[in-house]
């Protein structure tokens, strides 16, 4: 039996197994997808919020703030990708400077440190692509940008490395209350725990209706995106948003970690929980509104286009409650659900210490050392490195620069890849201009060695087939 099972293995769920993995706790992560980063959080605008636009008082607002500040620490311990590149906000209308100031004080109210609305001129100075219609800009220098993959992977092998278990591609079917917590069924076998924590994104709804009462609805937000060419990375520095609607915080330009420039997302209300598929009309609302914001956008340079779906609530707020004894939600976790994610997890084990007494570990480890980057080595950290492992003078992936090793590790890794996307979440292998054109064949031959098994069964994802009776 185990103390804790959190459903789900996206950012929430993670950073609470690596969070909990600090005490001497069993903890199982159960997800129904064959890698950790399979959902929501695979597919978003990869923004560490600055947190001026939640209402004061909020859950988000409040944690928002918090993880924003904790990610800024955390990268260095846990290794991951995060660059503070600052964020502005632009006005296009005299008339919208009211709202722009409404955004200034809110920011002020939740704690946002070094917000200041900006002239156009100041505006153009540090962002010289910026539109011509651009009036006024909130700056907020706290903003930043990460690679939700790593972090997410990085959180998971924390927790890993701290005695925390994953069942991958292990669906649950149904959850029963018993004499001592609860009987979570799947359909790998049953598993018994003390508590259970639900962090299961678009399907929090349907889980946590397996427990207690109906208490909130989620619905899908499909959100489209543009990705481009390192090529045009250096477009813009700083994270450039439109001022927010009650649909999100509408179409931004940013770069992101590894050099490339996103544009996106969309944002429409959807009934399918599957459906990430991207659409002309979709495709064109990005072009047409990403261009407002930033002059000369080189669309010629997209590499790929993707969707991304948001678990968006029907109480306007994180969802984090206790919904039945030792049963909790963390749902409706939309934006700003990437930079809360380690917040998040604080208050999960808040509300899991009122009724499980919680002891730290001596051996807990606090830092985790990711996968070696082989193109971001310096000449001779990468001769010395090929001269104690050969395999990462082969290069792999041409685009990005990946060599033999680096995948080799990403398979061997604890909770290595097993799939395509797997790798490519882990090494970039595949996310370069020609999208794994010509690294696949050697990929899919590297992890039919490794895993044993014929290239035939070798997938690009792991999704779960689910027949219509399941």
């Amino acid at each position: 039996m185990y103390d804790v099972i959190i459903i789900g293995g996206g950012v929430t769920g993670c950073a609470t197994a690596a969070e909990l993995a600090k005490y001497e706790l069993g903890i199982c992560v159960i997800e129904k997808e064959s890698d950790v980063c399979e959902g929501t959080s695979k597919a978003n605008s990869a923004i560490v919020h600055a947190g001026f636009d939640a209402e004061p008082g909020t859950l988000k607002a409040k944690l928002n703030v918090r993880g924003n500040a904790m990610i800024r620490e955390l990268y260095k311990k846990l290794d991951f990708a995060f660059k503070q590149n600052g964020a502005m906000v632009l006005c296009f209308d005299e008339m919208q400077l009211p709202d722009l100031e409404k955004l200034l004080e809110k920011g002020k109210k939740n704690g946002v440190e070094g917000l200041e609305i900006i002239t156009v001129e100041e505006s153009r100075k540090r962002e010289p692509k910026l539109s011509g219609e651009v009036k006024y800009a909130l700056f907020a220098p706290t903003s930043g940008i990460v690679c939700p993959f790593e972090m997410t992977l990085a959180f998971a092998e924390n927790a890993l490395e701290n005695g925390a278990e994953f069942k991958l591609s292990t669906k649950v079917t149904e959850i029963n209350k018993s004499s001592d917590g609860y009987k979570v069924i799947t359909d790998k076998g049953e598993f018994e725990a003390r508590a259970v924590i639900n962090c299961a994104g678009v399907y929090a709804d349907e889980i946590s209706e397996m427990v207690a009462e109906k208490r909130f609805t989620i619905t899908p937000r499909k959100g489209e995106y543009m990705l481009m060419d390192k090529d045009a990375g250096g477009i813009v520095s700083h994270t450039i948003f439109q001022l927010p609607t009650k649909m999100g915080k509408g179409i931004l330009v940013t770069p992101t970690v590894h050099g490339n420039l996103l544009v996106g997302p969309t944002a429409e209300n959807i009934d399918d929980k599957e459906n990430t598929s991207t659409t002309a009309s979709g495709i064109a609302e990005v072009r047409a509104k990403g261009a407002l914001s930033v002059e000369g956008l080189p669309f010629n340079k997209v590499i790929t286009s993707f969707t991304g779906l948001r678990a968006v609530g029907n109480k306007h707020d994180f969802i984090i409650e206790e919904a039945a004894p030792n049963f909790f939600n963390a749902a409706g976790i939309e934006s700003p659900g990437l930079t809360s994610a380690p917040a998040i997890a604080e208050m999960l084990r808040e509300l899991l210490s009122n009724n499980i007494d919680l002891k730290l570990k001596d051996n807990y480890k606090d830092t985790r050392d990711g996968l070696v980057h082989f193109a971001e080595l310096s000449r001779d950290e990468q001769n010395a490195l090929i001269k104690e492992n050969p395999a990462y003078g082969n290069i792999v992936c041409r685009c990005e620069t990946i060599t033999e090793g680096e995948i080799l590790d990403a398979i061997n890794r604890p909770l290595g890849a097993t799939t395509l996307d797997g790798v490519k979440r882990r090494t970039r292998a595949g996310m370069g201009r020609c999208q794994a054109g010509f690294c696949s064949p050697k990929t899919i031959l590297l992890l039919s060695e490794k895993l044993g098994c014929g290239i035939g069964d070798i997938k690009k994802n792991g999704r779960q087939e689910v027949s219509e009776d399941a």
